[in-house]
């Protein structure tokens, strides 16, 4: 079965997505993305927005002589090229992976230090999805309260076994009642873009993250106020200090809070003046939004459709 629908994360969409015709090839191109991330800390195919990382993808280029792919083995380097073959027909199949040298043999790889930058450069993208997070949130917070009403009820909505959660299963029938049947593997990238902390299930306040980034915080107006939020000297510049305070709260594991800091401001201060002004601030959020951004077109068609059968059911009440 193939498809024509552009569906997946920026970072990891295949070129034959951007093109429109796509089968199962892609899930072993996603996988070398993830391998290549791996292996050097960084996704193999960047930009600073995302028509500038679709551009990347469908040139190709793997660049293999910086830092620390010259102490990458050949054979995981034949790997990595091998699964992000622009060509999905000369494409490793998921059988051609497993049995791959580097596979096979990888209990009796030499253990080489790759450096700190690859952990550190791993942990810098992990940390800024947090801070974006974050971002959300506050967003969240300062919606309006019809904005809010009409979220809550597109999750109750969903929520049919009414215990507070919604469910892989009920993702995927809601979709299916409003016309949106999807392929498990798309609902599964629906479910991973929203579900922040793992359990395979969506809390409420999930859902309003969810239903919030799906839109792309389109609106300035709610960037303008959360980066207010974040501006407490109302300096209109984040700086390092109040950084801190609004990342303090979510911190934790055993990283140093000095460290995130300096990691995130590493990422941000595009213009390296040691604050975060608004329009690095509206870069940040815009770019990429998330590792495990899912597909735009069917979230917002799922809102969109559940929004419609709410008021039509509403409509019958009202007759009834």
């Amino acid at each position: 079965m193939y498809f024509n629908e552009i569906v997946g994360s920026p970072y990891y969409m295949a070129p034959e997505v951007l093109r429109r015709n796509y089968g199962p090839e892609i899930d072993v191109w996603s996988s070398g993305v993830i391998l290549y991330i791996l292996l050097c800390g960084v996704p193999p195919f960047w930009a600073e927005t995302e028509e500038g990382i679709a551009q990347a993808i469908v040139r190709g280029h793997l660049d293999f002589s910086r830092d620390p792919w010259p102490k990458v083995s050949k054979e995981a380097k034949s790997l990595v090229k091998s699964m992000l073959d622009q060509n999905p027909y000369s494409r490793l199949t998921i059988q051609e992976v497993l049995e791959h040298p580097w596979i096979q043999n990888a209990s009796q790889a030499p253990t080489v230090s790759l450096g700190e930058n690859v952990g550190a450069r791993i942990r810098q993208f992990s940390l800024m999805n947090k801070f974006k997070k974050r971002v959300l949130r506050v967003v969240a917070d300062n919606l309006p309260d019809e904005q809010v009403n009409h979220i809550r009820q597109l999750f109750h909505t969903m929520d049919t076994d009414k215990n507070g959660d919604v469910s892989f299963e009920e993702l995927k029938d809601g979709l299916l009642n409003t016309g949106h049947a999807l392929p498990d593997l798309e609902v599964k990238m629906l479910m991973d873009a929203a579900d922040f902390d793992g359990n395979g299930t969506l809390s409420w306040d999930e859902f309003i993250v969810m239903s919030i980034h799906l839109r792309k915080i389109a609106n300035d107006d709610n960037l303008a106020r959360a980066f207010s939020f974040f501006d407490k000297n109302k300096s209109g510049y984040i700086e390092i200090d109040e950084l801190r305070d609004a990342m303090i709260e979510d911190h934790s594991g055993p990283h140093n809070i000095e460290q995130v800091i300096k990691d995130i401001m590493g990422d941000v201060d595009l213009d390296k003046d040691g604050r975060i002004s608004y329009e690095e601030f509206k870069a940040m959020m815009k770019c990429g939004m998330d590792w495990k951004m899912a597909s735009r077109q069917y979230s917002r068609a799922m809102l969109n459709a559940l929004s419609i059968k709410l008021l039509k059911d509403k409509s019958l009440a009202q007759i009834k």
